[in-house]
């Protein structure tokens, strides 16, 4: 799996990212990490792990460090780059699952949706806020799915070469459905598990700015 690259963006993520990278490194050699101007020990703990490291030196978002990664991977010959997130909700067994359905025929891209599979510890009230968020990403970009803000995502090289991530902070995941849409990229979901614990949930995007999100989504397509 060489030709494979994970990217992960962290932000403030000392207590944790450590172990997620090491968990990475198990199955995947090629992990590149984009600390976002971490005010936190960051970027000491990853210098630990022997990934490849990235320092952002101002905190410009969760989109930009993707995009940052993303160049990188690109740059070293990645035939599959995979989005992981950092704070530890993400499964590498489902990152196997999705390379290999990738790999199968015609696709794009495959996204993780945690409603095909598993969301341990969700509540009610994310659960079904995440699901309106699907139908309004649908609504706008065409691409209707199951779960269109998962993490977790896995694309072929020429795929992530279209993948220009313009917006810098949480409304990315957004956007890359948009893009999607918009290059008509053949896309599937896989089904995954994500494990939400106090930690992930306190660093998670909170519900309010999400509404903002969506509405700034909604004015970007059809207000010029």
């Amino acid at each position: 799996m060489n030709k494979v690259w994970i990217v992960i963006a962290a932000y403030n993520e000392a207590s944790v990212i450590s172990r997620v990278v090491e968990d990475v490194r198990l199955v995947f050699e090629n992990v590149v990490v984009v600390d976002d101007g971490s005010s936190d020990e960051t970027y000491s703990e990853l210098k630990k792990t022997g990934a490849w490291c990235i320092a952002h030196p101002i905190n410009l978002g969760q989109g930009a460090a993707l995009q940052t990664g993303i160049e990188f991977a690109i740059k070293n010959d990645a035939e599959y780059i995979v989005t992981f997130d950092a704070d530890g909700q993400h499964s590498i067994q489902d990152v196997v699952g999705m390379l290999n359905l990738i790999k199968t025929g015609d696709i794009d891209v495959v996204l993780g949706s945690r409603f095909l599979g598993n969301a341990v510890g969700i509540t009610k009230f994310r659960r079904v806020f995440l699901k309106c968020a699907a139908f309004f990403t649908g609504v706008v970009s065409g691409v209707w799915l199951t779960d269109a803000h998962n993490g977790l995502r896995v694309f072929t090289v020429n795929a992530a070469r279209q993948i220009k991530i313009r917006q810098n902070r949480m409304s990315h995941a957004s956007e890359i459905i948009d893009i999607i849409g918009a290059c008509r990229l053949v896309v599937k979901e896989y089904p995954v598990t994500i494990t939400y614990t106090e930690y992930s949930i306190a660093k998670g995007q909170k519900l309010s700015n999400s509404f903002s999100i969506l509405l700034e989504q909604l004015s970007s397509k059809f207000i010029r």
